[in-house]
């Protein structure tokens, strides 16, 4: 009898855990029952305001259920009306997802119920001891460091930023150590997309990371995008080797504002400065009347430039170059970062500048006022 009964348990299992249909899921969440009556919105991030409405549900005591279907893993908020301050961050997948909402904090409310929210909710513990020495260091030394910027006091300063990156280096190691211990976990792609932004890591090391993943993990929407960016990486880091100091300039050719294509070959000087600019970069604009400055008055002694601008719109980018004074040769593709010189040359940011001696090497890069001038006036002078 005891068996029968193990049997019907097991079984009853079972079809609960099969009452929903493939792909469907089913969120099931609590809240205070002061929120009775009000709103949650399930949103994914996109459109004009940053997140786009998916459903809408009222809560009732002190509980919210939502349905629909997933194909795949996903990045979703809720929103709680009454709670403007922050939203519920939750892996939208199939099965049954439970979140209990923090009625205070919504983003310390809890998700679990399934892999993924069972795995985002391990990383959440795992971080918290390093978020919460985050938290004391900011207040134990926040003013010291405000004072140190004020009064230029570099030891302090310096002293603080190494104390600093201790938290910061335990951060990135509790990361990879999640990562290498949860393969199949989707939350390691919003965290690598993180560890690419602020690590210290080699770009390299971070790639056979992520070739460590699930390989279904890498197939969802949000992997695909990483492995499109680490494809990016290689091949700009493979274009950039090609222009590494003491390697020659590869050529180019690219159309002027009145339509001629112009090589720069054909545009080298004594000293030929290679500038990668556009209308829409503040810090271009602002770095171009030193430069013209400096042209007007080295032009004469072999000095060259040939700005390549990163603009798509032919208007602005004549406009800035009358505007700027800038009296140099002016190439562009209109293609703004698709642009091909720039992925030729590795540029991943602009201003970014190639100084050429009279050979078309490469000699020096990315200087900038003074240091720029100082390096084109040695050139000149050799």
């Amino acid at each position: 009898m005891k068996k029968i009964f193990v049997f019907l348990a097991a079984a009853a299992l079972v079809v609960s855990c099969n009452r929903l249909k493939e792909n469907e899921y089913e969120i099931a969440g609590t809240i205070d029952p002061s929120f009775n009556g009000k709103t949650v919105v399930l949103e994914e991030q996109g459109g004009m305001t940053g997140f786009v409405p998916l459903d809408t549900v009222k809560i009732e005591n002190g509980k919210f259920l939502i349905k629909g279907t997933a194909t795949e893993p996903g990045i979703r908020y809720l929103s709680v009306e009454g709670k403007p301050e922050g939203k519920v961050f939750f892996i939208l997948e199939n099965g049954e997802i439970e979140i209990k909402v923090d009625k205070d904090t919504l983003y310390k409310s809890i998700q679990s119920g399934t892999y993924n929210n069972d795995r985002l909710q391990e990383y959440y513990k795992t971080m918290d001891v390093v978020r919460k020495k985050d938290a004391a260091f900011r207040k134990a030394n926040q003013a010291a460091m405000m004072q140190a910027q004020q009064t230029q006091d570099t030891v302090t300063m310096n002293r603080l930023q190494k104390e600093y990156k201790k938290i910061g280096d335990e951060n990135e190691k509790r990361s990879i150590e999640f990562i290498k211990k949860n393969p199949k976990a989707y939350i390691n792609i919003f965290i690598m997309k993180q560890m690419l932004q602020m690590s210290s890591m080699e770009k390299a090391e971070l790639k056979k990371l992520f070739d460590s993943l699930d390989a279904d993990i890498k197939k969802t929407k949000d992997g695909k995008e990483l492995t499109e960016t680490f494809d990016k990486i290689a091949e700009q880091e493979k274009s950039m080797a090609n222009v590494a100091i003491g390697k020659m300039a590869p050529d180019f050719s690219a159309p002027s504002p009145e339509g001629q294509l112009i090589s720069l070959k054909q545009s080298l000087g004594k000293v030929t400065i290679i500038d990668f600019w556009a209308s829409w970069c503040g810090p271009c604009r602002r770095e171009n009347p030193s430069v013209v400055a400096m042209y007007n008055e080295l032009h004469s002694k072999g000095l060259n430039i040939i700005g390549v601008s990163l603009d798509d719109d032919a208007a602005t980018w004549k406009e800035a170059i009358t505007a700027d004074k800038l009296t140099w040769t002016q190439v562009s593709k209109l293609q703004k970062w698709e642009d091909p010189i720039a992925k030729l040359y590795g540029v991943g940011s602009i201003p970014a500048t190639f100084i050429l001696d009279a050979s078309g090497k490469i000699v020096a890069k990315d200087l900038r006022g003074a240091e720029l001038k100082a390096k084109v006036t040695e050139l000149l002078g050799k």
